[in-house]
């Protein structure tokens, strides 16, 4: 997989691995759906008929409709997710970074809540097994115990990658859907009459008719929880992969929906109590191998929604809405990152959420709502691609993303009023959304802060002070990184870092920026040389899921124009000939510190302290460009966003001593100050 679109081209290989990175999420859906939906209900046919009905539609026009034909086409250069379709969008309105950081926030919720869900599901299984049914059962320590070992050796392999067990994935999963087929289509050939949930009347009836018909729509929606997912990990199989593994998919998860439904009406009895309807269906011969497979299932769509976060973060990171932490590439394949911090957080998280829950049953209205706001955020942000990039009638946007914001909004309202009890999980999410939103606006204020002045003007006193042999020489080649979008632009704090505080004398003065683009692989550069040998600006243009690691960038850039011999300096030093640059590179970087001088309003007062309190904790610059410290100075410059209007100091006084006068004015001098020197 070093290419990300590597299958792209529909074969057999490539539908394998679609079923094993896409589908995990909403293929271990069927563990849990059906036993929420009648959990604390009379068994009935009005019931079982309403809630197969209701799965069908909503898999249909949630998961099929929206996701499968629609939102897979908002592809930016074949990838997908929140972030993906922001940057496609965000030039279109300034707000729009709020539904973008909703449901990035709600997707990492997803991956704090499905672990736990998934594989205690799983786990609680072994309770129809014989051997086990006195030892296991649901929310026992036992239970809660396997289900945290389970969940901690998964997130410790996480630094190794899953270049080792990935190739797993796709059988296990085609295993998995396999079994679900099989198992419904028994109970389908005993019971055909179940088959007529197809009609949407039964739906229609269950909402409208049985008592409380409308709430049970939050456990209904629990079987599209995985759809997010389809178009997160998009880039990883390629459209065509994941509209015809669909087919097979979905085929299995109605035909195992609608088998659980024709077992509750013949043999389930008045009350389901703790029993699940997923392992009621197997032959209890099969039952201890289908609490494996189904393990196994959970385990890989865990994994799938943990490098989801991964990415999610990564993505984060380079648009300006997380602090820079540290990123590992455990394996060489391209896409696949680890981040320890995140690994954290989603193991501990996780743990929290078990412990405190305790059973898979508990955890779903919770795991309901957080998935409803990440396709509200989504469908807003698809508002604004198909009127404004796809350009499509007004009307017509209207009357689709209606029927999906309907949807949406009634299982978010059925969602709300369960979790209104149970707010654990609120406080997890507004914290990360705190951290997101803190992070985006503090870096829109310090950003007032950068005062540009043309490059131009200064290129020949930089031309002079490197061929001034007097001054001792502060590096051969030296480096700054610009926030300047003009090639032909600089911050003045760097010009007075050269120039007007202790003079560094170079060789070569670099100027180096980074613009991330909207596309997720770019890496490209360009080079303007306003100075023959002496000031050059460097460009590089990188995708937002590409880590902007500058010192092995800038030394290719060097090697290419040695090899070139665009830029001559061999002549200078000898090891640059052997392409031996880390010796002769220095990087300074601005460190900006808060001002007291500064005036602010009480929000951005507040922001802006939360801002650099959460910059302790962060990755530092030096870092997060990928810069050796041996070859990197640091400089503090005071941020001075919002100077003191009105400064009221009056002069008393002004004594001298006995027999000296004032200085003859010279020349027209008029006693303005405007606090530069040239």
């Amino acid at each position: 997989m070093g290419n990300p679109h590597k299958y792209s081209k529909v074969t057999a290989a490539s539908l394998l691995v679609a079923l094993g990175i896409i589908y995990g999420d909403i293929g271990t859906s069927p563990l849990y759906v059906f036993k929420a939906i009648v959990h604390g209900h009379l068994i009935s046919e009005q019931l079982i008929y309403g809630g197969i009905s209701c799965i069908v539609w909503t898999l249909t026009l949630q998961t099929t409709f929206k996701y499968i034909y629609l939102t897979l086409q908002a592809d930016n250069r074949g990838e997908g997710g929140v972030f993906s379709l922001y940057a496609l969008v965000r030039r279109y309105g300034k707000w729009l970074y709020i539904p973008a950081i909703l449901g990035a926030t709600t997707l990492l919720a997803d991956g704090v809540i499905q672990p736990p869900i998934s594989i205690s599901s799983a786990v609680e299984g072994l309770a129809g097994v014989r051997a086990f049914s006195d030892s296991i059962s649901p929310g026992n320590n036992l239970t809660i115990g396997i289900v945290i070992v389970i969940i901690a050796l998964l997130f410790f392999f996480q630094r190794f990658g899953t270049k080792v067990v990935g190739f797993a994935f796709g059988p296990i999963m085609l295993v998995w859907f396999s079994m679900l087929f099989i198992l419904g289509a028994v109970q389908i050939a005993d019971h055909p009459e179940v088959l007529k949930c197809l009609n949407p009347y039964y739906a229609y009836d269950l909402l409208t008719n049985y008592p409380g018909g409308f709430w049970l729509l939050g456990a209904v929606f629990l079987c599209t929880t995985g759809a997010e997912a389809l178009y997160n990990d998009m880039g990883h199989c390629g459209l065509q992969n994941i509209r015809r593994t669909w087919v097979f998919v979905k085929i299995a998860l109605l035909t195992n929906y609608m088998g659980q439904g024709a077992w509750l009406i013949a043999s389930a009895g008045p009350a389901l109590g703790e029993r699940n309807p997923f392992y009621a269906i197997m032959p209890q011969w099969f039952l201890l191998i289908g609490v494996g497979i189904s393990t196994a299932a959970a385990v890989v769509a865990c994994q799938a929604v943990i490098s989801g976060s991964f990415t999610l973060i990564n993505e984060a990171i380079t648009l300006n809405f997380w602090p820079r932490v540290k990123v590992k590439f455990p394996t060489e394949i391209r896409g696949q990152i680890y981040i320890p911090s995140v690994n954290w957080i989603l193991f501990l998280g996780c743990v929290g959420v078990m412990l405190y829950f305790k059973k898979s049953s508990a955890m779903e209205a919770v795991y309901g709502f957080f998935i409803v706001v990440a396709m509200l955020m989504t469908s807003t942000l698809m508002f604004g691609y198909l009127r404004y990039v796809r350009r499509w009638h007004m009307a017509l946007v209207l009357l689709l993303m209606g029927v999906f914001f309907s949807l949406e909004v009634s299982n978010f309202i059925a969602n709300a009023v369960k979790i209104l009890s149970q707010p654990f999980l609120l406080i997890f999410v507004f914290a990360l959304l705190a951290v997101m939103f803190i992070w985006y606006r503090a870096r829109k204020i310090t950003n007032r802060f950068l005062n540009f002045i043309p490059l131009t003007n200064h290129a020949q006193a930089l031309t002079d002070l490197s061929n001034d042999k007097e001054i001792p020489k502060f590096a051969t080649h030296l480096v700054y990184l610009t926030k300047a979008d003009r090639a032909t632009s600089v911050e003045k704090q760097i010009i007075a870092s050269i120039m007007a505080k202790k003079l560094k004398r170079a060789e070569i003065y670099w100027f180096v920026h980074v613009n991330y683009t909207d596309e997720p692989y770019t890496m490209e550069y360009r080079v303007n040389e306003l100075v023959n040998d002496k000031v050059i600006r460097v460009d590089f243009d990188l995708g937002f899921r590409v880590q902007p690691r500058i010192n092995l960038l800038f030394k290719r850039v060097l090697q290419e124009l040695a090899e070139n011999q665009e830029l001559v300096f061999s002549s200078k030093y000898e090891s640059i000939q052997k392409s031996d640059f880390h010796t002769d590179i220095t990087y300074v970087l601005t460190e900006r510190v808060m001002s007291v001088e500064n005036e602010l309003s009480l929000k951005d007062d507040i922001i802006l302290d939360a801002y650099f309190a959460l910059k302790q904790v962060a990755l530092n610059d030096r870092d997060a460009f990928g810069l050796d410290e041996s070859d990197t100075v640091i400089e503090y410059v005071p941020l001075l966003i919002s100077e003191p209007t009105q400064l009221p100091l009056k002069r008393k006084a002004m004594l001298r001593p006995a027999g000296t006068s004032l200085p003859e004015k010279a020349g027209n001098y008029d006693g303005a100050v405007d606090g530069t020197c040239e």
